[in-house]
Parts: structure tokens; sequence; C-alpha cells
């Protein structure tokens, strides 16, 4: 334990979120969270794959690495999650941000609710957000704004309401509460950057501490890339997805990630041999435009950190990394949704680049993408990998779309540790409170506010000690799970993706352990019925608490994008 580096915060993390009555003889902490768009588990090189991220890695080998970190599936749900500390039906984005007429799917953040930004920036921190927002229905700008960053507590915004877009020409791009425009030439991740540095600054010069939300959009479709970043991923997928799994496996057993007994799932169903892929060279670009993307990802973090040491703040800094959801299956063959079979027709598809050029919409065959006249992804052959070793992907339950990396560094936390905690995303808000000795509200802005969900994990961080058990629970689209100890039960339901898989235990109940089998290979639930009964009551009576409501109730309400 570094002894120097812990005292400072001793009084701050006693996991509690009263602060010492001496509190004032230390300089609060900065924090900066890290939020990826649609990064699969095993993606970083410091969990197993081939992604060029040095920056990552160096926190990742200055802080500590989670291998059983959980998220919300999916976009929006976990970006609620994030802020609020609830599970996402209680703070009102059960689903995306549509109003489907209740409550606990309004797609707007619950009044019943605060944000991190809202209790810190009421405590003295400057509070500052670069990114993707996506938790209002209302992003348009000549909509109500009160679910906006600066109207849930952030200072400064400069970033994108809607979910995805061009990083050439970002949709619902604003500053502020204003619409806005990248410069000429500028792209939307080292602008995310370049903006961060500037908060950063400015609550240097004002001597306070900072919270920072770095949101990027990437690497989300569209897969867009400089060439010139595009071109130094040559060659590093051309062995094909098959044996990138398995040495992704391995790495991942290597490193201790995963149980030295796990097992690799099998290819996804929908995912051919590699050596009967038609289009290899083809396949390989796409992956590596995806490469890319986290490639300036990874530039971006490195002038926040270069800004930090030159400020002499990083010492005092938290920062934490982590992806909202496992990879996307996500793919638009010949501008179609491939799920659906429909044509893809989004409003936030530009019609021409910022250089007049018609934009072609979707994944076609030997096509080349990451410019700005492309709007491409990579569909569920290389989400596939990124999930390594996991079945299924974001939108599921199943581990692929649930698990994520968590890397943590800051003061008190050992270098180069790995924790086998399970954690879960609504954990943020009371270990970013408790890292900051600030109390959670119990009424805000003339509202009651729900109390947080999650729990305050300072005490793996600092301490490295387990977290009583507890039940964690997850439910989207249909698609519903329980983890209690080593159990976990967990059942699918199509949705909006019937088209392209089978269902073989649709609505059906499969159990799982967890420590014995992370990529859920041999469902339990016959041998342990008992254990069946008692789970899903335990989520049933969760799922009824926050708000759940049957997923066909609502799938005719639906607007696939």
């Amino acid at each position: 334990m570094q002894l120097k580096l812990l005292l400072p915060i001793l009084l701050t993390l006693s996991f509690t979120i009263t602060p010492s009555s001496n509190a004032a003889e230390f300089k609060k902490p900065n924090i900066i969270v890290i939020m990826v768009d649609d990064l699969g588990f095993s993606d970083l090189k410091s969990y197993g794959g081939e992604l060029n991220t040095p920056s990552i890695n160096a926190i990742a080998n200055k802080g500590m690495k989670f291998s059983q970190f959980y998220n919300a599936s999916r976009c929006v749900p976990s970006r609620a999650a994030l802020l609020t500390g609830l599970y996402p039906h209680e703070a009102g984005l059960g689903h995306m941000v549509s109003d489907l007429g209740s409550d606990s799917y309004r797609g707007e953040l619950s009044k019943n609710s605060v944000t991190i930004a809202q209790v810190l920036s009421s405590q003295g921190y400057l509070t500052a957000m670069t990114g993707k927002w996506h938790v209002t229905k209302n992003w348009r700008p000549e909509n109500v704004k009160e679910n906006w960053p600066l109207q849930r507590g952030f200072q400064h915004f400069y970033g994108t309401l809607p979910g995805h877009g061009s990083l050439y020409d970002p949709f619902g791009l604003v500053e502020g509460n204003e619409p806005t425009k990248l410069a000429e030439g500028a792209y939307y991740t080292d602008v995310i950057g370049k903006k961060s540095v500037e908060y950063i600054d400015e609550a240097v010069a004002q001597d306070k501490p900072f919270f920072l939300y770095m949101s990027h959009v990437a690497p989300h479709y569209p897969l867009h890339a400089k060439p010139e970043m595009i071109a130094k991923q040559k060659g590093k997928f051309n062995a094909g997805w098959d044996v990138l799994r398995k040495e992704r496996h391995a790495k991942l057993l290597k490193l201790g990630i995963l149980n030295k007994d796990t097992k690799l799932s099998p290819r996804d169903e929908q995912v051919p041999a590699w050596e009967d892929e038609e289009h290899k060279m083809w396949q390989e670009h796409r992956m590596e435009v995806y490469a890319a993307m986290m490639s300036h990802v990874d530039a971006s973090i490195a002038n926040v950190i270069d800004e930090l040491k030159a400020k002499k703040q990083l010492k005092n800094t938290y920062i934490f990394f982590l992806s909202d959801n496992g990879a996307s299956p996500e793919g638009h063959l010949n501008n179609t949704i491939e799920r659906l079979g429909t044509p893809w027709n989004s409003a936030v598809i530009p019609k021409k680049s910022p250089k007049g050029k018609p934009v072609k919409a979707g994944d076609w065959v030997n096509t080349p993408i990451g410019a700005a006249d492309t709007y491409g992804s990579y569909g569920v052959k290389w989400a596939n990998v990124s999930n390594t070793p996991f079945r299924n992907h974001k939108t599921w339950l199943h581990e692929g779309g649930i698990s994520a990396p968590l890397i943590v560094m800051g003061p008190g936390i050992e270098i180069n540790t790995l924790s086998h905690q399970p954690v879960h995303i609504i954990d943020l808000m009371p270990t970013v409170l408790n890292i900051a000795q600030v109390k959670y509200p119990t009424t805000f802005n003339n509202e009651s506010i729900k109390p947080f969900s999650g729990q305050d994990i300072s005490q793996v961080l600092i301490e490295q000690q387990p977290l009583p058990e507890r039940a964690l629970f997850w439910e989207h689209e249909g698609n519903k799970a329980i983890r209690k100890g080593n159990w976990k039960l967990v059942a699918e339901y199509p949705g909006s993706w019937r088209s392209v898989r089978a269902y073989p235990n649709k609505g059906k109940w499969e159990l799982y352990n967890i420590a014995k089998d992370r990529t859920e290979l041999n469902n339990l639930a016959k041998t342990h019925p008992d254990k069946v009964t008692a789970l899903a009551a335990e989520w049933q009576q969760w799922a009824d608490d926050v708000g759940v409501k049957p997923w066909h109730n609502f799938i005719k309400m639906m607007k696939t994008d």
C-alpha cells in the first residue's frame, strides 16, 4: 500500500460519504470519468486485445483493472445509471430516449434523480462535460432543455445530444446550450480532448477541484478515422476472427483476468468461419478503422494526462475509464438495418460531407470506410471478437452485452492491481461522491431524491477488500438478468432483432455458475430448479420496485433507428 499517497484521503475513504470535520485541511481530488461507446471486453491490450492505446494502458499499469465490471447493456441506460447511481428504470430511462407512457420509460432523467454534476457543482467543484449526452428525448434546439447538461449540473458542456453522428460533422453538436459546428477540417474525437484540456485549465486557474465527464462517441458507428491513423493498423487483423478470438482468450487467461478454467464461447451463429469469408481484405479494413478510432481516443486522453502533469494535478486526480456496453453487432449492409432487413433512414446521417461529397450510408462490400463521405460499421463478425470470450453483444444481458473494462487510477490505489469483485455502473456515483467528501442529498431543487442503488467501492479501490454479497439486476428490451454471488440467472427476448438470430430459449431462464462458467456455456436451470425459482422471484420483486414493464407491451410503440 502506498501510504504516502493514501494519507491525504484516509478521512475521505472511510467508506462513508460523511466528510471529516478536518476535511478542509486537504485539497479535494479532481475526478475524471472517461466513457467510450461500444468498446468490447477484450479490445484493449490490457484486456488481451490488439488495439494500440498506450495512454489507456498506462492508466491500467498505474491503477486497478476490474475483471467483472458490469454496465447496463446499452448506451442510454448505462449513461443514466452512471450519472445518477440509480438503475435506469429508476432514473426514467428504462429503454432509450422515447416516452413509452410510464415513469420508468419517459426517455428523460427523472426529476427525482440527481446527477453527479449537480451534487459536485453545489459543493464547490467545477463541473464540465465533453462528448455524448444521450439521456434526453428533447435534443433539438427548439425543445425544452431541462435535461440538457447545463440544466443537470454541468457548468460547461461541449458535445452532442443524440446517440451517434459523423465525427467530421457531428449531428446535434452544442456548446453550452447553443448549437455549433466543428471548424473546417476538425475531427470530433480530437476536439473532445482539446475542450477537456480547456476546462481543466479553467478549474486550475480558479483553484477549484474539478469533475470532468469525457464521454466519447467512438468507437460507435459510423467508423470514422483519419487516413494516417487507419494506416497504422494495417495487418493487425489479417489472421481473421477465429484465430484472434483464440489468441485473445489465451491472453486473458495469462493476464489472470479470466479464471484458468474459463472456456472460449463458440463463434456466434451469424458469423462464418474466417476461411469461408469471401471478402477478407474488406473485413480486415473495417476492423482497422475501428481500431484507428480508439487510437484517436487514446491520443485525446494523452492530451488530458499531459495537461494534468503540466498543471501538477495528476497526483491529485482520479481517472475512471469504462465502456457503456459490450461491442455492437449492429450492421447496415447495403444501407439496410440488418436485424430487420429494412431500409436505414436515420435522420442523423448527413446527406453530404463537409466538403460537399454525397455520403454513402451503410456497409457496402469492398467499399472503404473511415472518410467523411462514408457511414459504416464493423458488424457482428468483429463484435464477436471484441466481446471475446463471451456470448452475445450490446443489448443482451449475457456477459457479452454487459461486461466491459473498468480501469481506475488515483491517490491511494496500488499500481497494476486486478480486482475480481463484481461491480456495476450504478456504483460510480456513490464512489465519486465519497472520494469528493460530499453527501448524497435527500432533496434537490425542491424535489425528493431517490436513494442511490449503487454501492461505494472505495474499499475495493483503496483497501482491496471485498464487498458484501449483493444482488445485481438488469432489464433491457425484455432481456433480463440477476447476479447474486456466483449465480447468474438470465433470459433473452428477441425484441427488434428477431430476423437475424434464433431464440431457442426465448423467454426461458438460464442459470449459470459464473465462478466456474463465466462464458455461460453450461445451463444449470434443469439441475437447480430451486435456485431458478428463488432468483427469479428476487428479480421480479426488483422489477416491480423499479417499474419494469413487460416488453411485449412496448414492441408496437417502438421506432427503430
